[in-house]
């Protein structure tokens, strides 16, 4: 007889497997652990090969068998969400909310834009924003907490999820005018950097943790957010990285100064759409998505933006179009 495992057991398959341990998947799905055991035995029953090696080890450990067959697993449950969620498309109308969770990489005019004309269109749909950094976007839409997501720092591949990129973002590493870095007029080295203190945004969701990004100095405050990122850069109270759009102002006053730090990684990274297979865009997010598209595609390049930089001096600067 050929085996006919259900999606059942194959969703309780790739929890062991992904957690590492049959009482980790059983508090991920809710069940007793019992019932996970059992569940597994049933399906190697039916595909009369072991997927676990359980003797001698702490955890379970998948088996050369359970290796080979955890693709097809995944295949064939993806497969099976992207039909519901066809399935939920055809079925559902316009939605009653959207929510979205939005990077601080994203430009604040664009944003602004976006969502005046969101309102305009959809003046029936409520909308719930919720703004972060770093992992915070990825981890609210995998969650299912945000319809979609806007954002970088895509940390993790994962079969849940849908990214497109629809646009570019770059950091810029800033001081204050009267900051000690700010006044040494040539290009900074290590050296320059090291025992000045550096700000850093210390990322909520954890899915960077143990990860750092440009940080260079030995001396780090560490913050919750961007906003006092700036607030404290602004004050001279350190050196640090901040969203090109989030600083053009201060860069055209003078209130900032763009630091030469080669050492400092400056290239565009991208800004990607976000969602959960499971979870399709009803009309309202899809606009949405389509939007930030079209007004991200009117952001400056990053050539662009240091250009104007080296070629001014800060009063002069013009505010790029955004």
């Amino acid at each position: 007889m050929l085996p006919n495992p259900t999606l059942d057991q194959l969703q309780v398959f790739l929890t062991v497997a992904e957690t590492g341990s049959f009482s980790a998947a059983s508090r991920t799905l809710n069940r007793a652990q019992s019932v996970i055991s059992y569940t597994i035995a049933n399906l190697e029953a039916q595909l009369e090969v072991p997927l676990f090696e359980r003797s001698g080890a702490r955890q379970p450990k998948l088996t050369e068998a359970g290796k080979a067959l955890l693709e097809d697993a995944r295949r064939l449950v993806s497969d099976l969400e992207v039909m519901r969620a066809r399935v939920k498309g055809l079925k559902e109308g316009l939605e009653a909310e959207v929510s979205v969770a939005i990077s601080v990489m994203v430009p604040s005019h664009a944003v602004v834009d976006v969502l005046r004309g969101f309102r305009d269109k959809f003046p029936s749909v409520a909308l719930s924003l919720t703004v972060g950094e770093l992992g915070v976007v990825m981890d609210l839409v995998l969650s299912g907490k945000a319809t979609i997501g806007i954002g970088g720092a895509l940390l993790k591949q994962h079969d849940a999820l849908v990214a497109e990129q629809i646009g570019h973002s770059f950091m810029m590493p800033v001081a204050a005018h009267d900051h000690p870095l700010a006044k040494i007029g040539r290009p900074l080295t290590l050296a320059d950097v090291r025992e000045e203190t550096q700000l850093v945004v210390t990322d909520a969701s954890g899915l960077t943790k143990g990860r750092d990004f440009n940080v260079l100095s030995y001396k780090t405050w560490r913050v919750s957010d961007i906003a006092t990122k700036h607030s404290l850069i602004r004050g001279g109270l350190g050196w640090g990285g901040l969203p090109a759009s989030l600083i053009r102002n201060d860069l055209r006053s003078g209130a900032l100064v763009h630091l030469d730090l080669p050492s400092f990684e400056q290239g565009e990274y991208p800004i990607y759409a976000m969602r959960r297979i499971a979870s399709p865009p009803g009309p309202a997010a899809s606009w949405m998505i389509d939007a930030f598209r079209v007004r991200l595609e009117q952001c400056p390049r990053h050539a662009d933006f240091t250009a104007q930089l080296a070629e001014m001096s800060p009063p002069d600067l013009p505010i790029a179009a955004e």
